[in-house]
C-alpha cells in the first residue's frame, strides 16, 4: 500500500471504524475516504454504486454494521440480518465491479457454533448449530465472509475476512438497550456511583467466560494485514483476531467496579440469559503471522472509561 492510495473505511464513526481510521492516519495514510450515514446510505444499492463510480477507492475496509448485545439481537433479529446483508452485498459487489485492489471484511466471533470446542479455531466454522440469541447477526456475518471467499475463488480477488473477539474502546456504544456487555457495565457502574446506589445488577450467572480486546489493538492488526498479507496467507480466507485471554462476566464486573470507583455490591440476575458459556479465540494463526495484541484489559478499560467521562457521561 502507498500512503497516497485511496482507502474507503465504511463505518468510520463506529467503535471499529474510528479505531481503524485513527491507525491509518497515525501511520501516515493521507487519502482516507470517509462518509457519514447522512452522506452515504450503505443499505441503498444505487447510492453505493454512485459512490464507487465517483471515488474509485483502491482499498476498502468494511467495518460498517448493525451491532448490539444479547437484548438487541434477541429483540430485532430481522433488522440485524437484513441491514447487515444489504451493507455487505452493496460494498463487496461494487468493490469487485470497479477493481478494488484489496478488501478487508470485519466479522465477529459470534459466527462460531454455540458448542464449538474452545478455544475457537477457524476450522470450527459451521461445524454445528449457532447460539440462538444472536443467530441472525451471525448468519449475516458468515454470509459476508463466505462471499469474500467465493470472490477470491471465482475471480482471484484479494478479500480478507477477520473475526475479532469482543471489542471495546473509544467511541463505544453505551445505549442501555443496544450496548455490549463491557460498555454497558461501564455506564451502569458510573451511574450507580453518581446516584449513590447500593447495588448494580448484572445479567445472568456471572460464570460465562469472554475475551475482550481494545479497539486500537484490532485496528493495529487490520493495518498490519492490509500492509503485509494477502488472502492467500490466510487459511479459508479468514482469520481470528483477539488476545487469547478470557475472563468471567463476574470478574469483569468487579474490575470495572474498581476502575469506576463504585463502592456498592454486585447482584446477579440469574433469570436473565447467559448466552454462550465460554467464548475465547484461538489466535495462534495471527500470532504466527507476526502480530499480537498489546493492551492489557485493565489498561484498556481505564482508557475506555476516560473516553466515556469525556464524551458520553452527560
Amino acid at each position: 500500500m502507498k500512503k497516497e492510495d485511496k482507502i474507503f473505511v465504511a463505518g468510520h464513526r463506529g467503535l471499529v471504524g474510528s479505531a481503524i481510521t485513527a491507525k491509518f492516519k497515525e501511520k501516515g495514510y493521507s487519502n482516507l475516504i470517509l462518509k457519514t450515514h447522512a452522506e452515504l446510505d450503505l443499505e441503498n444499492s444505487s447510492d453505493v454504486k454512485s459512490f464507487f463510480d465517483t471515488y474509485k477507492p483502491d482499498y476498502v475496509i468494511l467495518s460498517a454494521a448493525k451491532v448490539g448485545g444479547i437484548l438487541a439481537n434477541s429483540t430485532y433479529p430481522v433488522e440485524f440480518f437484513t441491514k447487515n446483508m444489504k451493507i455487505q452485498l452493496n460494498i463487496i459487489e461494487n468493490s469487485y465491479r470497479i477493481g478494488v485492489k484489496k478488501l478487508l471484511f470485519l466479522g465477529s466471533s459470534c459466527i462460531y457454533p454455540k458448542n464449538a470446542p474452545q478455544p475457537l479455531k477457524e476450522e470450527y466454522l459451521l461445524s454445528s448449530e449457532l447460539e440462538k440469541t444472536n443467530e441472525m447477526y451471525a448468519l449475516a456475518k458468515i454470509s459476508g465472509l463466505k462471499l469474500c471467499a467465493a470472490y477470491n475463488s471465482e475471480y482471484n480477488t484479494d478479500y480478507i475476512s477477520v473475526m475479532p473477539c469482543n471489542l471495546y474502546g473509544l467511541n463505544d456504544n453505551y445505549d442501555l438497550k443496544n450496548a455490549h456487555v463491557l460498555p454497558m457495565l461501564i455506564r451502569r457502574f458510573h451511574e450507580a456511583k453518581l446516584n449513590n446506589d447500593k447495588t448494580v445488577t448484572v445479567w445472568g450467572s456471572g460464570t460465562p467466560l469472554r475475551e475482550f480486546m481494545y479497539s486500537l489493538d484490532l485496528a493495529d492488526a487490520v493495518v498490519y494485514l492490509m500492509e503485509n498479507k494477502s488472502s492467500k496467507d490466510l487459511d479459508n480466507n479468514f482469520i481470528n483476531i483477539g488476545t487469547g485471554k478470557e475472563i468471567s462476566i463476574l470478574e469483569l464486573a468487579k474490575l470495572i467496579k474498581k476502575i469506576v470507583g463504585f463502592e456498592g455490591e454486585i447482584v446477579l440476575d440469574k433469570t436473565k440469559p447467559d448466552g454462550t458459556k465460554r467464548k475465547v479465540m484461538d489466535v495462534s494463526k495471527i500470532n504466527s503471522l507476526g502480530w499480537c495484541a498489546k493492551t492489557s484489559l485493565e489498561d484498556g478499560i481505564k482508557l475506555a472509561y476516560s473516553d466515556f467521562l469525556k464524551n458520553y457521561s452527560k
